[in-house]
């Protein structure tokens, strides 16, 4: 029987565990695959096996979630280098390109993942793409002022862009106060770098969620055990 997903994305979190070092700062992800990283990185510190470990949040669910579990935390401005960031993924490509911010936290992921020395990705296999944009939109947070005037722009870069809601229907919005306009590549991105320096220049667009040239490694675990893809 083929390993459910829960047991996969604990198999990732378990291996990346490997990476954090007593004595530093982690800069730490949200979602459903960093949940059990935030876990185990708990069950660490708490039986002395990991020593002085301090993280950096990328969002209030996971700040909320490492008081709990007992991580202590400090922030970017007091620690504006991080030894390492450990996040999760929605795609992966051959390069370790990635599409993030299904969760919603990506301007903060990013921001932690550029202070990072070493940026870890963890995954299930079913995030590996050989084109960005196969499987997931790009998330593209926006100020809320003027927000419906992007949608003829991302339209023109060949995205059907589509606001994100909450499940009662009202904006979603962002821990930065901000909207995220979700654009789908109907047949995957052509040119993702053209596309993020699009998104760079447009005023407005606060941050998207292609994250390129980034990742140094990839840990993917899938029903042959757990793959560490490096850059």
């Amino acid at each position: 029987m083929a390993p459910a997903l829960d047991e996969l994305k604990r198999a990732a979190a378990r291996r990346a565990v490997g990476y954090v070092a007593s004595g530093t700062v982690v800069g730490l992800g949200s979602g459903s695959t960093v949940s059990p990283l935030l876990e185990l990185l708990g069950e660490a510190l708490a039986s002395g096996a990991l020593r002085d470990v301090r993280a950096v949040p990328t969002s209030e669910d996971t700040a909320s979630r490492c008081r709990v579990l007992g991580v202590p935390l400090t922030t970017l401005d007091e620690h504006p280098r991080l030894a390492l960031a450990i996040d999760g993924a929605d795609e992966i490509d051959p390069r370790l390109d990635l599409i993030k911010g299904l969760g919603g936290a990506l301007l903060r992921e990013k921001l932690v993942a550029l202070a990072a020395r070493r940026f870890v990705v963890i995954a299930d296999a079913s995030k590996r793409v050989r084109k960005l944009g196969t499987r997931a939109p790009v998330p593209v947070e926006v100020v809320r002022f003027g927000w419906t005037t992007h949608l003829p722009f991302f339209e023109r870069l060949g995205a059907t862009p589509a606001l994100r809601r909450t499940a009662d229907g009202e904006p979603f919005v962002t821990d930065e106060g901000h909207y995220i306009v979700d654009c789908r590549f109907a047949r995957g991105i052509p040119d993702a770098r053209a596309v993020a320096r699009a998104l760079a220049r447009r005023p407005g667009v606060v941050e998207h969620g292609l994250f390129l040239g980034m990742a140094r490694v990839a840990v993917v675990a899938g029903p042959r055990g757990v793959a560490v893809l490096e850059r």
